[in-house]
């Protein structure tokens, strides 16, 4: 799911994470009726940077994601955003009766080239699997492909909605490695979006707390791990870093 950039002219001023703002959100309001499920939302990410949204079921978080993708409308609030986002949805949403080669070229269809080696440059086993159907594949390379569709829009934002949901942890760890080099070596930016707190906390310097609707806590990620709060609701208890 890809959406072109909202705005023409970077923000101001540098963010958190000590670069300047590819998005930045400020004060968003999302309602389902008369229900406010994102109340006074802010966050920003910053170009290069990895940040980290953690919170339980039914906080927010995919709503969040749903309206930075422009899937949903916002209340009230302001989104910026500096370049191009993709979006790897929650549950991977494949086209499965499709090959995996036909569910790559679709997320190019405002590109300038469909050519997906890129992608299977970055996950060697997608090219063996390039002419199987979509539905036949496993978990973790279901979660490669939605990757993959997500790049070929060239996005300068990468946001992911729960990585790790169904998949073992060796393959969590496979497509963590993936998704940090990515970042090394591109400079793509990443908002994860994740109730694996650990995994994260792990993976990105930065995070927000998002609980029912709130921003409750951000700041760096060791600093979060240490916060009793944090430790008892995602960390499952004390622990030492």
């Amino acid at each position: 799911m890809v959406l072109p950039q909202v705005a023409s002219s970077p923000p101001a001023g540098v963010g958190p994470g000590g670069t300047s703002p590819i998005l930045s959100v400020d004060g968003l309001v999302v309602r389902y009726g008369a229900a406010v499920v994102l109340d006074g939302v802010s966050l920003e990410v910053g170009a290069g940077e990895m940040v980290a949204l953690i919170g339980p079921n039914g906080a927010g978080k995919t709503t969040l994601l749903n309206t930075l993708s422009g899937i949903l409308s916002a209340s009230s609030g302001t989104i910026v955003r500096r370049g191009r986002l993709a979006h790897v949805p929650e549950g991977r949403e494949l086209f499965p009766e499709l090959c995996v080669d036909d569910n790559l070229r679709l997320g190019a269809w405002r590109a300038a080239s469909r050519d997906p080696a890129e992608v299977y440059e970055l996950f060697p086993k997608l090219q063996s699997l390039a002419r199987r159907r979509a539905g036949n594949l496993s978990g973790g390379e279901q979660q490669m492909v939605a990757i993959g569709r997500a790049l070929m829009a060239k996005p300068e934002l990468l946001a992911i909605d729960e990585l790790s949901q169904g998949l073992a942890p060796t393959v969590v760890q496979e497509i963590s490695r993936y998704l940090v080099r990515l970042n090394v070596e591109t400079g793509l930016s990443v908002l994860l979006v994740e109730q694996n707190a650990r995994l994260a906390l792990e993976l990105c310097p930065r995070a927000y707390v998002l609980e029912t609707g709130r921003i409750v806590a951000d700041g760096p990620s060791g600093h979060l791990r240490e916060q009793p709060a944090v430790q008892r609701a995602y960390l499952g208890g004390h622990v030492t870093t």
